[in-house]
């Protein structure tokens, strides 16, 4: 088992290779009462615990909405959550973004723990403390900056991942090796034999910047590097994309908006092509969608007035901030990702 310390509003461990049963078991005893959420198809993970409130929520993205956290809030009620109790998420991203978030709002904050169970959710969302729902307008536009009190990350919970949902899950490790990490680009050749290896890097990259930056003053805004466009395809795609399929054609588009403005070579766009093809990740979307996506874009709470704002390369582990970019420039890279 290998541990990460993230001290940010709270100092957390980040366990990464331990068993979610004992330290689901630990934590019981700790607190006084824990209220777990857990999306409906993850349900069999959770139903031989005696004595345990369980609240199911729908799953994926559906579950970020307000009506399912007002369930969450009745449901705290329902039971009696307290100051000294807690909140469980076993989940994917999704969940641990929600549960999150409920635990922020719920008695102005109590206590919660993530045990993510998709790869996308153990390297990225379950850590740093970003919490939140979706609204009709974006995603995560309601939510706040609300650590964990410790993530568990069981390695058992990935064998039973699709391949398709492994591959989401490393397009967020990519973008670690990307902005902070070459090594991790050497170890993804082959991500079955080094996965335990590739999340601790990348856990470690998020976790030292987050430290950092907890509210994305500046520098933390360097892990949204190809989410720009990224959100904006989930949103146009009702989300039925896997959000690391979204973020591996925006890192292609970043990378490609990076070398128009002269930071890098293509060297660099053509190692993130490479790359992430060989992990069967979309480099590519379509063409006619652009003025779509330039408005949800605008929308995005990474643009500043009228302005949007990149996160771009001038090399492998050097990141910069592209904020001076023109609706040429844009259609220019766009049309590099066009099929």
């Amino acid at each position: 088992m290998k541990k990460i310390r993230i001290k940010s509003d709270r100092s957390y461990e980040v366990l990464i290779g331990a068993s979610w049963q004992d330290e689901f078991s630990r934590l019981r005893r700790e607190n006084q009462r824990v209220l777990l959420i857990v999306p409906s198809k993850l349900r069999s993970f959770v139903k031989d615990l005696k004595g345990v409130d369980v609240l199911l929520v729908p799953d994926a993205e559906l579950q970020k909405d307000a009506k399912v956290l007002s369930k969450i809030w009745d449901k705290c009620a329902e039971i009696g959550l307290k100051r000294d109790d807690a909140i469980v998420a076993i989940g994917g991203g999704a969940t641990t973004d929600l549960a999150g978030f409920a635990a922020a709002t719920w008695l102005r904050g109590i206590a919660w723990y993530a045990f993510p169970t998709s790869l996308a959710g153990a390297v990225d969302a379950a850590i740093g403390g970003k919490t939140g729902i979706n609204s009709r307008h974006g995603k995560n536009l309601i939510g706040s900056f609300y650590s964990p009190s410790k993530v568990v990350i069981d390695l058992k919970f990935f064998t039973s991942l699709s391949k398709r949902d492994i591959s989401a899950g490393l397009a967020e490790v990519v973008k670690a090796g990307f902005i902070a990490d070459k090594k991790i680009l050497q170890l993804v050749d082959n991500p079955a034999q080094h996965l335990e290896e590739l999340i601790f890097r990348a856990v470690k990259v998020k976790g030292k910047v987050v430290s950092k930056d907890f509210k994305e003053g500046k520098l933390r805004e360097i892990l949204n590097y190809g989410h720009t466009l990224a959100h904006a395809i989930e949103k146009r795609e009702k989300f039925k994309l896997r959000h690391g399929e979204a973020v591996a054609i925006g890192l292609v588009f970043a990378a490609e908006l990076s070398q128009i403005k002269g930071f890098c070579d293509s060297s660099v766009v053509n190692q993130h092509r490479e790359i992430l093809s060989a992990l069967d990740l979309p480099i590519s979307y379509e063409r006619g969608a652009l003025k779509e996506l330039l408005k949800i874009m605008q929308g995005d709470k990474k643009s500043r007035g009228n302005k949007l704002r990149f996160i771009g390369l001038a090399q492998v582990g050097k990141p910069v901030w592209i904020e001076d970019v023109s609706e040429v420039e844009i259609k220019t890279a766009y049309a590099r990702i066009a099929q």
